[in-house]
């Protein structure tokens, strides 16, 4: 009876056995596998099953992209500044069994080269340099790092400086600096600004003395116009005067040469005479005593005729 409890015993615990070597390996995980102490292989994703007492995991690899934020080094810049720089590497494992034999503790490995190679590219840079250059400084990092971790397994995806710590009294001179150029930048804007506006009111004022120029061009213009035709309305009604009394002068003079004695045409021959010396540019005109009442015959004579 004894015999079969041990037999069941044994068969239970070979079960055991057999179950615990069974290994379910998930996806993004890579196992390396020990037979005696020397590599035997990578398991990939599925099922898998290890000889009991021979073989072992060696390692349970990742094969996830992995972030590693590490903490502030002290650097020293070319111009011998020192500030604190923190850096976020971005890395992957590309090769479980490079990263289980090729060096020990790779994460720690990383970390140290990380440091190492900053404060290599940071010491040939200036201030200014570091602070305007993280572009450069990431891409010169990943390149080295990720040449540097290719033996390991590891293959480094992008690098980010995560910020930049210069000491407290340059932060000081910064921020006075950078408040300096923004107040140039303000009074340059104001400037700008106070300059345009007096462009537009001297073009406004222009615009302005143009407008009323020309419109006193062309109030000129229509007086001149006005005063002109005033002018030649004045003298045609001058004219239409003086063709009126030629008219009645000689409708006269015909009516003395057939109803009164020579001497009356004589005398309306002296009033032609005088009324081509008016028509000349004298402005007085004087007239003999004896011709008045010659004048005056002439004027009733014109009025008869008019009746």
């Amino acid at each position: 009876m004894s015999g079969i409890y041990i037999i069941v015993g044994l068969v239970a615990i070979l079960f055991l056995i057999i179950i615990s070597n069974i290994q379910v390996v998930q996806q993004s995980k890579a196992y390396v596998i020990e037979r005696l102490g020397a590599f035997r292989e990578v398991w990939g994703v599925g099922l898998h099953f290890k000889v009991p007492f021979i073989d072992r995991v060696a390692r349970r690899v990742n094969l996830k992209e992995q972030v590693h934020d590490y903490p502030p080094q002290p650097v020293i810049t070319k111009d011998n500044v020192t500030m604190q720089i923190d850096t976020v590497v971005y890395f992957q494992i590309t090769d479980p069994k490079l990263y289980c034999y090729g060096v020990e503790q790779p994460m720690t490995a990383m970390e140290t080269l990380t440091a190492t190679t900053l404060r290599n590219i940071i010491g040939d840079l200036e201030l200014d340099q570091t602070l305007t250059s993280r572009d450069v400084i990431n891409t010169k990092m990943r390149a080295i790092l990720d040449e540097a971790t290719d033996p390991w397994g590891i293959k480094v995806n992008r690098v980010e400086l995560k910020n930049i710590l210069p000491p407290q009294d340059i932060q000081s001179s910064m921020e006075k600096q950078m408040k300096a150029e923004r107040d140039r930048r303000q009074a340059i804007l104001q400037a700008e600004g106070q300059k345009k506006s007096a462009i537009l009111i001297a073009e406004g004022e222009k615009e302005s003395a143009i407008l009323r120029a020309d419109a006193e061009k062309q109030a000129a213009i229509l007086k001149a116009e006005a005063e002109k035709q005033a002018a030649i309305l004045k003298a045609d009604g001058e004219a239409q005067a003086i063709r009126t009394v030629q008219q009645a002068l000689a409708d006269s003079m015909q009516m003395l040469n057939e109803k009164a004695p020579n001497d009356q045409v004589i005398k309306l021959k002296a009033v032609e005479a005088m009324e081509k010396v008016a028509d000349g540019k004298s402005t007085k005109i004087i007239i003999p005593s004896q011709m008045q009442g010659l004048v005056g015959l002439a004027n009733g004579l014109v009025e008869g005729t008019k009746e």
